[in-house]
């Protein structure tokens, strides 16, 4: 998977982790970008999860080909 480095985003970049316990889980979301939520087991990995979370939004590396479909939620 490529770095943010590689995408322009520079270490420096840094963003705002909300976070709260749940059920024995961390979750959490970035206030820049409310979409991206993730959770885990610990602070550590919460705080891994919402950086890959964040990595795949980022990038956008949906294929030109790709299909969509509306779901009930």
């Amino acid at each position: 998977m490529p770095q943010l480095s590689s995408i322009g985003w520079g270490m420096d970049r840094k963003l705002t982790l909300i976070y709260w316990k749940h059920d024995g889980f961390w979750l959490g979301k970035l206030l820049e970008h409310p979409e991206i939520m993730t959770q885990g087991e610990t602070l550590r990995e919460l705080e891994e999860n919402i950086k890959d979370a964040f990595r795949l939004m980022a990038l956008d590396d949906v294929p030109e080909n790709h299909k969509t479909k509306r779901i009930a939620l």
